[in-house]
């Protein structure tokens, strides 16, 4: 097995997994699923992300994503499902894609030897993708890999993400924390969703929100000021590095030359979508 040098597995899976998430904030999502017959961007993007998984009803997907409200996900699911099949939701997740990284690359990068080597590389990667307790990843394994290099990065950076967010799930798990008690400390880093983006698309109330900052509270995780204490920093940074051991075997099979030049890759094309509008600028923080 290949010794990566420190932290570079989780510096690598960083721009892959917000390279991922620049589907779930793009307009072009909204329009593709609107010509489907969805109309609430809540359901659009839930069906986005559970369609691999099939017909999945509300309970299904609290237990994959982890941190949605379950009675909010049973406002929407399996009702999306009469909308759309899984199979035309995928079709138009890939369509919805292939526009948004179009639009916030530019048609030089997405033709560009770099995004194929890009692809490449990452496709390399998720070859050393576990499936046995890894559901979300699992899922979107079982599907047809793109043609085109740009689709194809993003597939690969699907598998990443997933594999490494099933890990994280375990790491949650065996750490105690709930759902929210996840996203509150998470967000007590700083580098979490902003809990007005928390609230709005997990499905909680600012009552569930705040009980969650007690317990954590009590826990000795958080102070007065809803700050991380010392041990709640060690908590976090704990989980992040039980989700490292978790997802290292990708980065492993990649290599240290391979897992850097990814790096590279995708975090070039990152800034360039950061750069292009393709998250909201009040996305993360503590307000």
């Amino acid at each position: 097995m290949t010794t990566l040098p420190p932290r570079a597995a989780r510096r690598c899976a960083h721009p892959v997994n917000l390279l991922h998430a620049t589907l779930f904030f793009s307009p072009d999502l909204d329009v593709v699923f609107k010509e489907l017959g969805f109309e609430d961007s809540s359901a659009i993007r839930l069906a986005a992300r559970s369609a691999p998984l099939g017909a999945v009803g509300a309970g299904t997907v609290a237990a994959t994503f982890y941190n949605y409200n379950h009675g909010f996900l049973a406002r929407h699911l399996p009702a999306v499902w009469e909308t759309a099949s899984p199979a035309e939701v995928l079709d138009a997740r890939t369509r919805a894609m292939d526009t948004t990284l179009r639009r916030l690359l530019g048609e030089d990068a997405v033709t560009s030897p770099e995004m194929a080597e890009a692809a490449g590389l990452a496709m390399r990667a998720a070859e050393a993708c576990t499936r046995h307790a890894r559901p979300l990843y699992s899922g979107n394994a079982d599907l047809p890999v793109p043609d085109a290099a740009h689709l194809r990065l993003w597939h690969a950076t699907t598998l990443l993400r997933e594999h490494r967010g099933d890990g994280h799930v375990m790491a949650l798990l065996n750490a105690g924390l709930d759902p929210v008690e996840a996203l509150a400390s998470h967000t007590a880093t700083g580098k979490g969703m902003s809990p007005r983006w928390v609230l709005g698309t997990r499905g909680w109330g600012r009552a569930d929100w705040e009980s969650a900052v007690e317990r954590l509270r009590r826990r000795g995780l958080l102070d007065a000021e809803g700050e991380l204490t010392e041990a709640g920093a060690a908590l976090r940074e704990a989980l992040e590095e039980e989700t490292d051991r978790l997802d290292a075997a990708p980065y492993e099979h990649l290599g240290a030359e391979g897992t850097a030049r990814l790096t590279e890759l995708t975090k070039g094309f990152l800034v360039a979508a950061v750069g292009a509008g393709a998250f909201p600028a009040d996305l993360t923080g503590k307000v």
